[in-house]
């Protein structure tokens, strides 16, 4: 997930990632301020502090940290479901001066571990195929982890579509009761009716 977005000064933005359990999520950002006088983006915000914090499906803490303009953060999971992370920046004279407008640039990757090219330059060919064997395995084990929550996901919408369903049999059998119910009352109440008028 990479993307934009803009903020303003102390404006807290959040963003929500659907994580399965036990996964390794990295986030990059940077932040660039506006310029008034210039009237686009500079390349950086120097001397500004971006505050992230990661909240659980369960609503626990489970990260929150003052970061500089530009860095990256990163957590492993150990629920399931939709981890929100938010972003704020800290409040400086420099952001005040720039017209308090920031855009921040933010790209997620969930389950990924990075394969270090100049660790895997430094070893003689058999390591090189070892340490792209062991990233290979990662990545594997990483898609079967996203197959199975996908399938645990799917499983419960489905529950989830069969109780509505039986739900709304049952709502239309008791509506169909409660109409033949009231038609029955209401011939027999006209029948009543007619006959202490003498008109049957």
């Amino acid at each position: 997930l990479a993307l934009y977005f803009h903020s303003g000064e102390r404006e807290e933005k959040c963003i929500i990632e659907d994580v399965p359990s036990d996964t390794l999520v990295i986030g990059n950002y940077k932040v660039q301020s506006w310029d008034i006088h210039k009237q686009e983006f500079l390349e950086s915000a120097p001397g500004l502090g971006m505050f992230v914090t990661v909240t659980t499906p369960s609503a626990e803490v489970l990260l929150s940290k003052l970061y500089g303009p530009q860095g990256s953060f990163s957590f492993t999971s150990y629920l399931s479901g939709e981890h929100i992370i938010c972003l704020q920046s800290n409040s400086t004279r420099f952001v005040t001066f720039g017209g308090s407008k920031l855009r921040i640039h933010l790209d997620i990757r969930v389950g990924e571990h990075f394969l270090d090219e100049s660790v895997v330059q430094a070893k003689d060919k058999v390591n090189e195929v070892n340490v792209r064997l062991e990233h290979l395995l990662e990545q594997i084990h990483h898609i079967s982890k996203e197959q199975n929550y996908e399938r645990e996901r799917e499983e419960k919408f489905r529950k989830t579509s069969e109780e509505t369903n039986s739900n709304i049999l049952w709502w239309a059998i008791a509506q169909t009761v409660i109409l033949i119910s009231i038609g029955i009352w209401q011939i027999k109440s006209l029948r009543d009716f007619f006959i202490s008028k003498k008109l049957v």
